[in-house]
């Protein structure tokens, strides 16, 4: 069917203009067909406030729920925009005020970290993608001691910003911090550590507890015969935080839970980072499994090469660059990938739907749980 360009643009006019809640039946010109059409749903503040027989500064004040207004005309106001289907465009609020969100972001120094520099690479991300939307971020960074952090906790608690991406190291430090946070009434979003058994503040990253139980499930996996697992705890004080106890709790619960599994039996050694040259052969008598509950795995997997002990399955977590070359050789089997660096991106991703597009977002967000092993890694290398 053909329609003759002017005809068809005095009758789309017509329909622009139109505010009525349908218009079943618009005849066209003789010799044309009739269109079915339902509303279009153009509506203005303008518009409304006209229905409303109220002035466009009332209908704003109430969309913007700012001001003194009577209750009929809330009522009135409500009706129609509900009738209508008004949506504020939110963007295009804050583009035309120029609006600025500020974020602040408070993580521990990155720079000879793998770990929390892939954090920040993501928030970096996030920022870039964001700017157009006036995100701005302010970094708060702390060494990796408690007086540090207690230094960096001043200077945030001090400064003005509309969302805090926070990553808590220090357990009771950071319990203390939030509670101080709460009264700003500031959205805060943690990454990396879920310290927040109320589920007051929004959380990235992975289930600790569920992480470990997998670990679990791994270490035994494909194994009849007797094993004694090891437990190789490689820390900083601070590392006794929630995160690094819930691996190993939902590690054991795993067991707990598969009673039948009667064959395997455990122990456990700590040491400091400074003191990896503690490490001896008498700590590996015996040992068919390892579970390195956080990122320092390698450190294992390097003692048992330079003594040339095979055979012994290593499980850890993350993909720095020392542990991929002991994945790659075999000696480490599998790793467990927390994703930092999405965990950065959706922390900044979380504060932009709740503060810029003010959409309604679950508290807590799992980044799946990935296990990483040589195969799935680095490519086969086929044989001619």
């Amino acid at each position: 069917m053909r329609v003759r360009t002017r005809a068809f643009t005095n009758v789309y006019k017509k329909l622009c203009k139109t505010t009525f809640s349908s218009l079943k039946r618009i005849k066209l010109p003789e010799g044309h067909n009739y269109f079915n059409l339902k509303r279009i749903n153009i509506i203005t503040i303008k518009k409304i406030a006209a229905l409303a027989k109220v002035s466009p500064g009332t209908v704003d004040r109430i969309i913007h729920n700012r001001g003194q207004v009577t209750q009929e005309n809330v009522d009135r106001v409500n009706a129609i925009i509900e009738e209508y289907g008004y949506k504020r465009n939110i963007l295009a609020s804050n583009l035309a005020l120029n609006k600025k969100f500020r974020f602040a972001v408070f993580l521990p120094k990155y720079e000879k970290l793998e770990y929390w520099k892939s954090q920040v690479d993501g928030i970096e991300k996030a920022a870039l993608e964001f700017s157009k939307f006036g995100i701005v971020l302010d970094y708060f960074f702390y060494d990796f001691n408690v007086v540090s952090f207690k230094q960096a906790v001043k200077k945030v608690l001090h400064f003005e910003c509309d969302g805090l991406l926070f990553a808590p190291i220090f357990y009771e430090e950071s319990v203390q911090f939030l509670n101080e946070y709460k009264k700003k009434n500031i959205p805060v979003v943690m990454i990396d550590s879920n310290i927040d058994s109320n589920n007051e503040h929004a959380y990235v990253g992975q289930d600790a507890f569920q992480s470990g139980y997998l670990a679990g499930r791994l270490i035994s996996f494909a194994v009849k015969n007797e094993r004694q697992v090891l437990i190789f705890k490689i820390a900083r004080e601070i590392e006794s935080t929630s995160v690094y106890l819930q691996r190993i709790d939902g590690f054991y619960s795993f067991f707990k839970d598969h009673d039948e599994l009667t064959n395997f039996k455990f122990s456990e050694i700590t040491i400091k980072d400074s003191g990896i040259d503690q490490l001896c052969l008498d700590m590996f008598s015996g040992i068919n499994s390892v579970f390195v509950p956080n990122s320092r795995a390698y450190i294992v997997a390097r003692f048992l090469e330079q003594h040339n002990i095979k055979g012994v399955r290593i499980i850890g977590y993350d993909l720095l660059k020392d542990n991929i070359e002991y994945l790659n050789k075999g000696v480490i089997d599998f790793l467990i990938n927390q994703r930092p660096e999405e965990q950065g991106y959706m922390g900044i991703n979380h504060l932009y739907k709740k503060l810029v597009l003010q959409e309604t977002i679950e508290n807590t967000h799992y980044i799946p749980l990935e296990i990483i092993l040589k195969e799935n890694y680095f490519p086969v290398k086929r044989k001619n």
